[in-house]
Parts: structure tokens; C-alpha cells; sequence
């Protein structure tokens, strides 16, 4: 891996609580935590942004065991609409999740490097709304990126990784459909010293750039123009004016147009 067993643990901790409050921001969430996987592979929750409580904190979940668990097992996301009464996952962590923090639908996204998962994120909410398949399209990205940062070799430096951060927050910018969200993450990637996260190439307009973004991550036509609040015959005119203007004749192709623009 260019790395000991022993650092990555020590690497995934240092940088959890940026991606949860990335993860936060880019979903809405109200409720994001997370932790690494220990060398004998149980999962220790260490950071959390939104619980009620301290009784998660600390919290081993056993490889199998749970959601969290399942997930690592799996080596993929979990989700759960009501999780006190799925039978996907057992139950012995009830108590804190259902009763304690009150959380219904959960999901938990393993971070795997070279296919061997060292930690989980997790998102959840209370109540009757469900988390949607934005939000782990959402965290699939951070995941993704996370583990490619995790992957770096030691010996490189600093200013690497602080360019892997600013590359992983530029491309979760890219996939905000919310415009005023994605321009406060722009302002906060060019801050940080990246250039232009989001630009808009010679006759594309932002909204055939939204579409396009959000096809690129795998959402119909019904999603988009729920996540954007327009019809579908709207998103289907966009993603044509997109095609059109890209010299292309489908969705995946403009979207590989696009991406070589430099826009996606």
C-alpha cells in the first residue's frame, strides 16, 4: 500500500472530522459521524457532528455486527429506512442508536483502500424522512476520495496532501445541485489556495451544467428534477441543449464531454 498497517489508522483519525463536516455540508444531514477500523478489525466511532448525546462515543462494532459492521463485511454501503426494525442488521446496538439518539433511516459507507475497509461514515436522520440516494451518492465521492488521500505514500509531502484536499473538495462542489451551497464551497476551495473548482465552458449554461453533474453520479431524470425543483421534460431540454452544444448524441457521451472540458 506504500504504507504500514499501523499508520493508516493513525491517518483516517486525523482526517475523519474534515470529511464528516464535508459530508454534512454537501447531504444536509442533521446527523454524520464516523470512525476507523482497529487492527483487529472492530470499528471504534470517534467523531460525531449533530448526536444528542455520548452514549455512541466510543462505541466497537464488530466486524458483522450491526450496520456499521455489516457494512465492513460487505465492503459496501448499507442503508436502512427504519433501522429498529429492519432485519438486514442485528440489534445490539439499539439501545444508543433508536433509543438514545433516536436516528430511523442510516446509512454507513466503508472506506476501503485496495479493498480492505479502514473505517466507516455514517449519515442519519429522525423521524418519517428517509436518507435519499443523493445523500450516498454524496458520500460515495467523499469515500472515494478519502481513501485515495489515505493511499498517498508517507514520504510525500504536505503541500500533496493539502492538494488531494482541495481536489477532493473541488469535486464535491461539482456535485451540489443547490447553486448558492456550491458557490460557498467554491469561495471556501479558493480560499484554501485552489483554483476555479466550478467553471462554466463557452455556451453551457449553469443549468446544463447542473444536469450534467448530476447525471454523471447516476440520477435519472426524475431525480434531477427533484433535486433542481424543475419538471423532467425541463431536465430532458437541458440535457439536449448540453449534447447539442458538446457535439454528442448522449447523456454518458456529453457527460465525458464535458468532464474533458474540465468542467465535470
Amino acid at each position: 500500500m506504500g504504507e504500514t498497517a499501523s499508520v493508516l489508522p493513525d491517518r483516517f483519525q486525523a482526517l475523519l472530522p474534515q470529511r464528516l463536516d464535508m459530508l454534512r455540508r454537501a447531504t444536509g444531514l442533521p446527523v454524520v459521524f464516523g470512525g476507523a477500523v482497529t487492527p483487529r478489525r472492530d470499528l471504534v466511532l470517534s467523531h460525531f457532528f449533530g448526536t444528542h448525546g455520548t452514549s455512541l462515543h466510543g462505541l466497537r462494532v464488530g466486524t458483522g455486527r450491526g450496520l456499521g459492521g455489516t457494512a465492513i463485511a460487505m465492503g459496501t454501503a448499507v442503508r436502512v429506512n427504519d433501522y429498529a426494525s429492519t432485519r438486514a442488521i442485528t440489534h445490539e446496538f439499539d439501545q444508543m442508536v433508536v433509543v438514545d439518539e433516536r436516528l430511523t433511516s442510516v446509512f454507513a459507507y466503508p472506506v476501503a483502500v485496495r479493498g480492505i475497509v479502514h473505517g466507516v461514515l455514517y449519515g442519519a436522520v429522525r423521524g418519517q424522512t428517509t436518507v435519499g440516494d443523493r445523500a450516498i451518492r454524496m458520500a460515495g465521492a467523499i469515500a472515494q476520495g478519502f481513501a485515495q488521500d489515505l493511499d498517498m505514500p508517507s514520504q510525500q509531502n504536505q503541500t500533496l496532501h493539502t492538494q488531494a484536499a482541495l481536489r477532493e473538495l473541488a469535486e464535491v462542489a461539482k456535485l451540489v445541485g443547490d447553486p448558492a451551497l456550491r458557490e460557498r464551497l467554491r469561495r471556501v476551495h479558493q480560499d484554501l489556495g485552489g483554483e476555479s473548482a466550478v467553471t462554466v465552458p463557452t455556451g453551457l449554461t449553469p443549468r446544463e451544467l447542473d444536469t450534467l453533474r448530476l447525471a454523471a453520479v447516476g440520477a435519472s431524470n426524475r431525480e434531477i428534477a427533484a433535486e433542481l425543483g424543475l419538471s423532467t421534460e425541463t431536465v430532458k431540454a437541458y440535457l439536449r441543449g448540453a449534447m447539442r452544444k458538446l457535439g454528442v448524441h448522449n447523456r454518458t457521451a456529453a457527460v465525458h464531454a464535458a468532464r474533458s472540458t474540465g468542467a465535470l
